[in-house]
């Protein structure tokens, strides 16, 4: 009896809380390919960012229904897929050749989010000899694959699926973690995008813009529209700040692999000011202003020079030092390895845009839009500053100082109520006794 297939739909998915619709940007594969469960289908550009999809199933495309570049709305039939099943209904593997007469031996689970998989497999451990250990938390073929092809020990990998079961994604952040690089700019990448660019100019050829220099532009015309901007600057002693670093730095390399830079101190003030400034952390909405329960930190991060993201911590208030440091790691990662979600990106209510790294002397950014006000974080240079003792003396000493630049909407609220956020914020980098955050 020949093998039966079972043609099935597959939409767009919702792709982030808001977003309703997504522009297909490039196919993977063609019609008559083979794809397998959680190979990369296709690329989906929506106004909070790009996302590479897998496939939610194994199977043959039968038809691919958007072209790229079209637009289309959440739960539009984007393709559809034709499964082979066996007698028995379950879906296989790719066939062979008609010739061989045999198909392959493996059989897959039909395509389901991680958590419904997990609970699918949990009770049902498959051991595979193939792997390096006999792990029996390792049920998912693609994760034993994914496991072997990276050169893990699945017995040091935290499962947090059902009954302890490894996922996917706990493969991907344990890859994640061991590739972890300081959150800075690639010289490399930077320096091979250059030259491409420079190239094109030697050659007189016209240089397009991608598709997320076309969003950021309208963006951020739509914002310089909508805002009266205005820019208070302050100038902050970081020598308090520099004294914690020092003290921790080579600890703290060691243990995360990545440095202690000065924008999680930055942070964990900024946060705690919009709990005393309420109006910086709210949007415009009609003739008033919408107040926010919870501080969602979004931070600027930039590819490479291809453009700019901004993910979002969520509720980040509370959050101590040591974690909003990871955190953002963690997140500047995800971002410059493509691997940012919709709600990544969503829902943000104040910015951070750091600079500092170029030694930038004063940023003027743009508001991200609903928000009220931007803080970009400036170069901090060793320089002579004047300094007092407890008896008022003065003298002159060489400290570590940089600029703290707000631009912000000035229906919200007007230059006084911006200087005394910043006041606030400088006064907490330069007096706050930060060894107690760790």
């Amino acid at each position: 009896m020949a093998n039966e297939t079972s043609k099935v739909e597959v939409l767009l998915p919702q792709l982030g809380e808001t977003v309703e619709e997504g522009t297909i940007t490039r196919w993977f594969k063609k019609p008559g390919e083979y794809v397998k469960i959680d190979e990369v289908l296709y690329e989906v550009s929506t106004e909070k960012v790009d996302s590479e999809v897998p496939s939610p199933m194994s199977g043959t495309i039968s038809e691919i229904k958007v072209g790229e570049g079209d637009t289309v709305d959440v739960g539009t039939v984007l393709l559809i897929i034709e499964k082979h099943l066996s007698r028995d209904g379950v879906a296989e593997t790719q066939p062979k050749p008609e010739s061989d007469g045999r198909v392959q031996a493996d059989k897959e689970l039909a395509s389901v989010p991680d958590h419904v998989e997990d609970q699918k497999q949990t009770d049902l451990p498959v051991k595979d000899s193939s792997s390096p250990t006999d792990d029996l938390r390792v049920a998912s073929p693609l994760v034993r694959k994914l496991i072997r092809e990276s050169e893990l020990d699945p017995s040091s990998i935290f499962g947090t699926g059902v009954g302890g079961r490894i996922t996917r994604r706990d493969v991907l952040a344990v890859i994640d973690t061991q590739n972890r690089e300081d959150v800075e700019i690639s010289s490399n990448k930077s320096s091979a995008l250059l030259s491409d660019v420079r190239s094109q100019v030697d050659s007189g050829d016209n240089l397009p813009f991608s598709n997320i220099r076309r969003r950021t532009a309208e963006h951020m015309l739509m914002s310089v529209a909508t805002s009266p901007h205005a820019l208070t600057v302050m100038e902050v002693d970081y020598e308090n700040v520099d004294t914690i670093r020092n003290k921790r730095k080579k600890e703290w390399k060691e243990s995360t692999g990545f440095s202690l830079t000065y924008l999680p101190f930055v942070m964990r003030a900024v946060i705690d000011a919009l709990e005393d400034w309420p109006c910086l952390n709210a949007s415009v909405v009609g003739d008033g202003l919408q107040l926010h329960k919870n501080v969602n930190m979004g931070i600027a991060v930039d590819l490479d020079h291809e453009g700019l993201i901004v993910p979002v911590i969520k509720a980040a208030g509370g959050i101590r030092l040591e974690a909003l440091a990871k955190l953002v790691n963690e997140l500047a990662l995800k971002a410059r390895n493509r691997q940012l979600s919709a709600d990544d990106v969503y829902g943000g209510t104040f910015t951070i845009s750091n600079n500092g790294s170029f030694g930038t002397h004063t940023t003027a950014a743009i508001i991200n839009q609903p928000q009220v006000g931007v803080l970009s974080t400036d170069g901090v240079t060793r320089r002579p500053v004047v300094v007092a003792d407890k008896f008022g003396n003065e003298s002159i000493a060489i400290h570590s100082v940089g600029h703290l630049a707000l631009a912000w909407d000035h229906r919200a609220f007007d230059g006084g109520y911006a200087a005394g956020f910043l006041r606030q914020i400088k006064e907490s980098l330069e007096t706050r006794n930060w060894d107690s955050e760790f």
